[in-house]
């Protein structure tokens, strides 16, 4: 079984956010997230299908450690957008969904070193700055 966070491509990324200028959470309350870029998630699953191991779970994640409004400005700067402003969780509460407030609250740090040890997945896309330097949303 895979855990998987947040997936991203050339065609997944908060362009469409950072455009309407929509804010992150301010420093003191952003979350960490985890990354898998769409192509490694498809070699991950394949090989888990392989050779994983029965009642097992993997955290299909990649080498990043970011927090959230990272995320957002590294996107932001390799396609010279601005970068988002910075709410306090109670303003930026206000202007949310249930939803969206809700995964703005998770804050999770996950480890690979499962999914590389037993599945033996070298990732393509080891952190999300490199597969942005790399061109991969350009």
């Amino acid at each position: 079984m895979l855990r998987v966070p947040g997936i991203y491509a050339q065609d997944r990324l908060p362009l469409d956010r950072l455009r309407a200028g929509a804010p992150a959470l301010a420093a003191p309350d952003d979350v960490y997230t985890n990354h898998i870029h769409a192509d490694d998630l498809a070699r991950i699953t394949i090989t888990a299908l392989a050779r994983g191991r029965a009642t097992r779970v993997y955290n299909a994640v990649d080498d990043s450690d970011l927090k959230m409004a990272e995320y957002f400005d590294l996107v932001a700067d390799t396609f010279a957008l601005p970068r988002p402003p910075r709410l306090p969780r109670a303003e930026l509460r206000a202007g949310l969904s249930p939803l969206a407030y809700s995964f703005m609250s998770e804050s999770r740090r996950l480890r690979n070193a499962r999914m590389k040890r037993e599945l033996r997945v070298a990732l393509r896309f080891p952190t999300v700055a490199g597969a942005l330097l790399r061109g991969i949303g350009t």
